[in-house]
């Protein structure tokens, strides 16, 4: 019997409503949640699969401990894990003081969990270092709404996408990081075709190219931009001076700052046309609505709150605020980022958005939790969480739901603070992490469809979270594990703590959660566990007696400063943290995957989540390959002064000349590297500490490594690819390049990828065999060649190739690939295995990466279609692609022009 369950998305901020399918225990399916006001039942490609991320080989089942640090952990039951946990825990406080521990928790807790360790931080152990992942998307954002408007949140929602007249992107791939948002526009504008879009990217990403206008500015300058906008605004009348007047101060500074940021001399900075900067003031200044969405190229910089608040000063100066399809709107990286903000979860704030420097705010959170006090001190925030774990000031640190050894910036200083640290806890539901091999003690913990609790989405909208089946194996609920060993560390440090922690149920949680928001900004004291149940997602505020949460924040125009007045802030322009120059003389910027997540613990067990881009590159501008003698395919090194990594490169004419590019996903679990973060810099912004992720300088250069090897093996089930994914793993490690991931849709492949500049070791060959079945099996059938250092193992069984092993020679290896994933029978077995060279196949032999993954429609059978004659509409009437969730539309509207320039407009 299936039984349905209402839940949201576990992946980006957008907080997508999802139906659970689930029998015997088992989560089966999942669907979109058509009453849900977020989603409207549309999922995209990683939220419609989540299902098959449930409950696979990649989790923790059981707590694991290491009793000696040079032992491997071993299984150990609870009490005997908690117990530990809480005597090393109050041994380290007792020696050397609460700021000699810290907790670094994530933006993909529950509202429930977030308020149960902030709590046990600052109010039993007495220490302010607690801090989350979400400093490393959302805290320059954050700090730009309070210095501007008074208070974290923003002033809109997502019924501004179909009410506003023009819209400005900044900083944001929405058709890959917020896709069922940018759908949403789309629709909106296919409705509305008057509606203006600007785009301002470095990259020509799929949401730059469907804009009406993109800036492609040089990493970084956004607040030259900004303040050219606003010099053409004041120039051409286009403000709103009464706005200014009775609702603002700062202007005056304002003003004469941005008179020096004529258009001419920010297009210089920029590298844009004067006469674009001019065109985008005047589409935004002269609607009767404008609507700014931006993300993590505004937030992940040194200068990142300046960035923020640039483009905040736009929206005050028009009065382009705090009213229907106006206004500044931040879009959350993470599920429930902002729940963990409302509950203070961060190292400067408290609960019920309170400022943890306000004397009278910690005196009500005192009271609130009857403790003596909250401390003063703030709390060590990411960058500096870590570097104070490196450097021995912190002892302790408990890791929750993240991942920062793929995260965090400059890695290498990040590994180092975990081999040195005193005790190491991680708490996650996946083992398969890069930070998990680091822990001390590793807790599991439930996941997606299996906790209860709430959510806050990037709208300010709080939906109710609830489970569909029960925990695998051991593993509990992120709360349960904080409140378990609050009771015991409050034991060993002498006190009671069932009053502080008096929770059996996550609802008493947020009862006292709504409580600590009385009278706040975020006043939640309206909403119940039963209200969200009956009556759906809601927004805040939703005070006592509202019977509708609040859609548009400050539309009385009285904002949340002491004065009930919007700040102005002059930002001057500064350059990035790094400028390229002789020895780097590459921009790399960072950015996100269309079907994966963050650090893929979740989206990476899924097999066709890799169809689309199935490995790391680095991407180049087709000029800046030629000027270096390179060619796509080849193997670069990519490096700066804090690290390197070998990858294919490949060219991408989205690019700037000047400019690489390197997706955020990858990580060490699936290449032999530490992902783009290797090179990142540590460097943050003294106003949000959010470290600059998005850009670092690098030089690029061949290497070379003419010794190749390919390994795959065919999987009944997404489970024995995943333990084999675990076997094959340490092998990453043996050849300077390697990556090894999943292909296929229906039946997974692994596929091991290595090149060398010296001969394969034999070592590594035989250990590669061993693990996908290739040793001494008697279906096994090999050529091998030792004279031209060719070799070829392959494992047939009823004409269907299970396994294969190529070293020297891979002509074929793509084809065989394809071949594993259909399940298709093996042709000309003998003579492809017995040649001593393969046929290198043409591009047209090869089905090739998947664009449409709801209907799984190749680039190659697209390209067919194109060639033929096809548009959109024909497209999406003989292949369906575009038909699902419809994410794939930018991508294929990308490839008609691309393929028929001459008549792009009739047939995109």
């Amino acid at each position: 019997m299936t039984t349905e369950t209402r839940s949201t998305c576990a992946y980006c901020g957008v907080g997508c409503g999802v139906i659970i399918e689930s029998a015997d225990g088992r989560i089966t399916d999942v669907r979109g949640d058509a009453e849900h006001p977020a989603n409207f039942g549309r999922l995209c490609t990683k939220g419609s699969t989540l299902h098959l991320s449930a409950q696979t080989g990649a989790r923790a089942r059981y707590p694991e401990l290491r009793r000696r640090r040079e032992d491997e952990r071993v299984r150990v039951d609870w009490d005997s894990a908690l117990d530990f946990a809480a005597e090393r825990f109050a041994g380290i406080i007792e020696a050397h003081g609460p700021d000699s521990v810290a907790f670094y928790v994530s933006g993909q807790f529950l509202t429930e969990d977030y308020y149960v360790f902030n709590k046990l931080a600052k109010g039993l152990i007495g220490t302010n270092n607690i801090d989350t992942n979400s400093r490393l998307c959302m805290s320059s954002a954050v700090s730009a709404y309070k210095i501007a408007l008074g208070a974290d949140g923003p002033p809109g929602c997502y019924e501004d996408i179909e009410l506003t007249d023009c819209v400005l992107i900044a900083g944001s791939n929405m058709a890959y990081a917020h896709p069922v948002l940018f759908r949403r526009l789309e629709e909106a504008r296919e409705r509305r075709p008057q509606m203006k879009i600007i785009a301002v990217d470095p990259r020509r990403t799929d949401t730059a190219a469907s804009a009406d206008l993109h800036l492609a500015i040089q990493p970084g300058t956004d607040v030259a931009l900004f303040n050219a906008m606003l010099h053409v605004l004041l120039a051409e009348g286009l403000c709103d001076l009464d706005h200014i007047a009775d609702h603002s101060t700062g202007f005056d500074a304002l003003r004469e700052l941005v008179a020096n940021y004529a258009p001419e001399i920010a297009a210089k900075i920029c590298a844009v046309r004067s006469e674009d900067i001019r065109t985008a003031a005047r589409w935004f200044g002269q609607s009767k609505a404008a609507l700014s969405l931006y993300c993590q190229g505004l937030n992940q910089s040194i200068h990142g709150t300046d960035k923020n608040l640039a483009l905040i000063n736009l929206h005050l100066a028009t009065g382009q605020i705090a009213r229907p399809g106006a206004g500044p709107f931040s879009l959350t990286g993470q599920p429930n980022a902002m729940g963990g903000r409302e509950v203070g979860g961060m190292a400067t704030l408290l609960s019920g958005h309170r400022d943890l420097a306000n004397p009278v705010h910690r005196e009500e959170v005192a009271r609130l939790w009857g403790v003596p006090s909250v401390p003063a001190t703030p709390g060590k925030t990411a960058v500096e969480m870590f570097e104070a774990v490196r450097s021995g000031e912190i002892k302790a640190i408990w890791i929750a739901c993240t991942n920062p050894v793929h995260s965090m910036p400059q890695q290498a200083r990040v590994v180092e603070a975990l081999r040195r640290a005193e005790f190491v806890v991680v708490q996650d539901a996946f083992h398969t992490t890069d930070t998990t091999a680091f822990a001390d003690l590793l807790l599991p913990a439930t996941s997606w469809g299996e906790k209860g609790g709430t959510v806050t989405n990037s709208e300010r909208r709080i939906s109710r979270v609830q489970a569909a089946v029960a925990a695998p194996g051991e593993a509990r609920h992120d709360w349960r594990i904080g409140v378990d060993f609050a009771h015991r560390l409050a034991t060993r440090l002498g006190h009671d703590g069932t009053p502080l922690f008096p929770y059996e149920r996550p609802e008493q949680i947020f009862n006292e959660h709504r409580e600590s928001t009385r009278g706040r900004d975020l006043d939640i004291t309206g909403l119940s566990y039963a209200l969200l149940e009956t009556r759906g997602p809601q927004q805040w505020p939703f005070p006592d007696g509202a019977s509708v949460g609040k859609a548009w924040l400050y539309e009385d125009r009285c904002f949340a400063t002491a004065d009930g007045r919007a700040r102005f802030t002059a930002t001057p322009y500064l350059a990035p943290a790094e400028e390229p120059d002789s020895e780097y003389p590459l921009r790399l910027t960072t950015g996100r995957l269309r079907d994966q997540w963050h650090g893929m613990s979740r989206s990476g067990t899924v097999a066709r989540l890799f169809s689309h881009v199935e490995a790391p590159a680095l991407a180049m501008h087709p000029h800046d390959l030629r000027i270096r003698g390179l060619q796509a395919g080849e193997l670069v090194r990519v490096a700066n002064a804090r690290g390197e990594l070998i990858l294919p490169v490949e060219a991408d004419e989205s690019l700037l000349r000047g400019q690489v590019h390197l997706a955020m996903h990858w990580g060490a679990q699936f290449m032999n590297g530490a992902g783009s973060n290797a090179l990142t810099s540590s460097a943050f912004d003294a106003q949000s500490q959010q470290p600059e992720l998005k850009h670092a300088v690098v030089q690029v250069s061949r290497f070379e490594a003419p010794r190749q090897i390919v390994a795959m093996r065919s999987a009944e089930t997404i489970d024995e690819a995943l333990a084999r994914l675990d076997a094959v793993r340490p092998l990453l490690k043996e050849a300077p390049y390697a990556s090894c991931v999943l292909h296929g849709r229906d039946r997974p492949v692994l596929v091991y990828r290595a090149a060398s500049p010296q001969p394969i070791a034999s070592a590594l060959i035989e250990r590669l065999d061993r693990a996908l079945d290739l040793h001494e099996h008697h279906a096994t059938m090999a050529y091998d060649d030792a004279r031209r250092n060719v070799s070829k193992h392959a494992l047939v069984c009823d004409a269907r190739l299970l396994a294969v092993r190529l070293v020297g020679e891979i002509a074929a290896a793509d084809w065989l690939k394809e071949l594993m994933a259909s399940e298709s029978a093996l042709p000309s077995a003998g003579a492809w295995m017995l040649a001593p060279v393969s046929r290198p196949l043409a591009a047209q032999d090869l089905r090739g990466r998947t664009v449409c993954s709801c209907l799984d429609v190749s680039e190659n059978d697209i390209r067919g279609a194109i060639d033929a004659g096809a548009n959109l509409s024909t497209l999406q009437m003989t292949l369906g692609c575009g038909t699902g969730c419809g994410f794939c539309v930018p991508e294929i509207k990308r490839m008609i022009v691309a393929r028929a320039p001459a008549t792009t407009a009739e047939r995109a």
